[in-house]
């Protein structure tokens, strides 16, 4: 199972011969090292709806047939989009969908969402289980309790944490948010991509490894990590 960070929020996964897209935001994003048309996927998962995580959902559901899974509004949303029958998935939080791959919980983020077609709904965190692997993307979110407990029901081998500020938990916030999550391996996202949310990736990682027992993966936009 690999995981490739396609910059800001964006990440692909792989997994016997299957492609999951999460976030891809693509056109626009300045630490993008690819194009929405060189993607596949055989699925499309969507914390929220904000421009930079709802980003390419569109084109390439359309050209690949990929499903879509994002929370119920957004779902409504991006299925007014695509062509008539294609396959949206429209969990609300704590909704478990199952594909043929594995499943996907939506669990709270505190965050706002709006898409860029003007729906508004709730952000949520996404817990993946794919490719005999659990992956927590914590999806655009401010420290809370509540980032522990997605860890208790499932032992989490990668969480993708907000770093950034700003518009989220910033990176000092971020580590009581691992320290909460407990996840074996810690990837930061969303920082860097614009200046409001510069940040230092590496302070972040020696801040956490000195403090929790998790390792934290710096990845630069097309760095792979298999967990």
């Amino acid at each position: 199972m690999q995981i490739r960070y396609l910059g800001h929020s964006a990440f692909e996964l792989t997994a016997d011969g299957t492609t999951l897209l999460v976030d891809p935001f693509l056109t626009g994003n300045p630490k993008a090292t690819t194009t929405a048309d060189e993607l596949q996927a055989d699925a499309i998962l969507l914390t929220h709806g904000h421009a930079d995580h709802y980003g390419d959902t569109v084109g390439i559901a359309t050209r690949t047939g990929a499903p879509v899974l994002a929370i119920v509004e957004l779902a409504g949303d991006v299925a007014a989009q695509l062509p008539d029958g294609h396959d949206v998935r429209d969990p609300n939080l704590g909704g478990t969908v199952e594909f043929d791959w594995g499943w996907v919980r939506l669990v709270p983020a505190w965050h706002t969402g709006t898409s860029p077609n003007g729906t508004v709904h709730t952000p949520a965190g996404l817990v993946i289980a794919f490719g005999g692997k659990t992956i927590y993307h914590v999806g655009d979110t401010a420290l809370f309790s509540d980032l522990a407990l997605p860890g208790n029901r499932d032992a989490l081998d990668v969480a993708l944490v907000p770093i950034g500020g700003h518009y989220t938990m910033d990176r000092h916030d971020a580590v009581e948010a691992v320290k909460l999550i407990g996840a074996s391996t810690i990837v930061p996202i969303h920082y860097n991509t614009f200046p409001p949310i510069e940040t230092d990736a590496q302070a972040f990682k020696a801040d956490v490894e000195a403090q929790t027992s998790s390792k934290v993966v710096v990845l630069e936009p097309g760095g792979t990590l298999e967990p």
